[in-house]
């Protein structure tokens, strides 16, 4: 296997796990789950179940990454457990849609609110194709140059998000009460579809933190620091989002959040006047250009992976001598995100596959069962979830009802996508063909 360079510690696994989740949800999606909900209480209490769950994801996660902290991560942890057929659907999926869509997504929304920042007449979209370009080049110049612009704009975001925090709480002539609501019936069966509905957006917004583990063969001490990472990343995250919402629902109340569709925005100029405007398209112009970054370091590790086990273009699998970095897998990475940004599909791509990754999330918690029956019983591990097996089965069943409540909403999308899916297996089946490197 090509040597890559082991230069990244706790601090960057963290930096990475935190810029993996948040990207420009939070700005947005609360006003969905408002219109859901509508009452204070509820909404912040669905915002911190979304946060037990990506908590115990990361505790999973983190298992996993102690057991196995091999070289693409997720995609090693189902290659390993079930059959390299699934880690390779897995990992199709991703450059096909999920991470490669999502990044020409973050890319235009990025481009979009930089120009309303800066007031500069260009196209959207040939903004979007410069910072792709811009953060294809930096981290092909090695993963510490990847990092370090990581760190650097996940620390702006902190920052950032911070100040939004601060102005709602400070700024605010009038805020409405958070406490004083009133709950409707528990045993609404309205409530509980209501609560379903809304939970979906707040997953999402929480997803991100398992591309960490694509950086497992890069991290100094992967066992050590991308365990302590993800729980370190992931309880900053919940805390952040909690702030936001609480921000939010402080400044608009429910009524007011559920009723626009630009909350970080509305929110801000409501406490500070048409100066939140602005403060609101930089923090998510930061907050999307991070997650680009993170995006464009971490994803192209899986694309390497596949190459290495003989699954892709052997030429994916190039490792400069200079740099240490799959530059070939960047390179990838970054210019089918430029196509599908070009193309103006990315949304409707996006809206194929929410199913389909979710799938993957219960797949790869249910590998945790298959590394501990096969365990040695003097193996040292130095982290397990607790109370596994329960939380992880949890875990599994929330990630199972989230593809139900998916595919009874949107039917068609989901077909779509796992017809995308299934495309996978006959470009499998050939690669398969050519040689027996792949490990089974």
């Amino acid at each position: 296997m090509s040597q890559l360079a082991r230069r990244l510690g706790l601090f960057d696994a963290t930096m990475i796990v935190m810029g993996g989740i948040i990207g420009s949800g939070i700005f947005i999606n609360p006003y969905i789950v408002a219109r859901q909900l509508r009452t204070s209480a509820l909404i912040l209490s669905a915002w911190a179940l979304g946060g037990v769950i990506a908590l115990t994801g990361g505790f999973i996660w983190a298992e996993l990454a102690a057991r196995r902290p091999q070289l693409g991560g997720q995609y090693a942890y189902l290659r390993e457990a079930y059959h390299p057929f699934v880690a390779f659907l897995y990992g199709w999926t991703l450059l096909l849609v999920t991470q490669t869509g999502g990044m020409a997504a973050v890319a235009v929304t990025f481009a979009h609110y930089f120009l309303d920042a800066t007031h500069l007449e260009i196209a959207d979209g040939i903004v979007a194709i410069l910072v792709l370009g811009f953060l294809t080049v930096i981290n092909c110049l090695g993963v510490r140059a990847g990092s370090t612009a990581q760190n650097v704009l996940m620390s702006l975001k902190i920052a950032a998000i911070t100040a939004i925090v601060v102005c709602g709480i400070v700024y605010t002539g009038h805020p409405h009460p958070i406490a004083a609501v009133v709950l409707p019936p528990l045993e609404s069966w309205g409530l509980l579809k209501a609560a379903g509905a809304a939970l979906t957006p707040i997953a999402f917004s929480y997803g991100g933190w398992q591309t960490s583990s694509f950086m497992s063969a890069e991290l100094r001490d992967p066992r050590r620091d991308l365990t302590r990472g993800l729980l370190i990343g992931v309880l900053g995250v919940v805390i952040l989002y909690l702030a936001m919402n609480f921000v939010y629902l402080r400044v608009l109340g429910p009524d007011g959040l559920g009723a626009t569709t630009t909350p970080a925005s509305s929110a801000m100029q409501a406490a500070i006047g048409s100066r939140g405007g602005n403060l609101t398209a930089i923090v998510i112009a930061i907050s999307t250009l991070g997650f680009l970054s993170q995006g464009m370091l971490t994803a192209p590790r899986v694309y390497f992976a596949m190459a290495e086990d003989g699954l892709f273009f052997r030429s994916v699998a190039f490792v400069s001598r200079r740099t240490q970095v799959p530059a070939a897998a960047i390179a990838l990475q970054g210019l089918l995100a430029m196509v599908i940004a070009l193309s103006g599909r990315y949304e409707q791509i996006l809206n194929y596959v929410i199913s389909s990754d979710f799938i993957f999330f219960g797949l790869t918690a249910s590998t945790l069962f298959v590394f501990r029956r096969r365990a040695r019983s003097d193996e040292k591990v130095g982290y397990l979830v607790p109370g596994h097996p329960w939380t992880t089965g949890l875990f599994i069943a929330a990630c199972a009802m989230i593809v139900i409540g998916t595919v009874y909403s949107h039917p068609k999308e989901s077909l779509v996508g796992w017809m995308i899916l299934a495309s996978g297996i006959p470009v499998y089946l050939y690669w398969r063909s050519l040689g027996p490197r792949v490990k089974t």
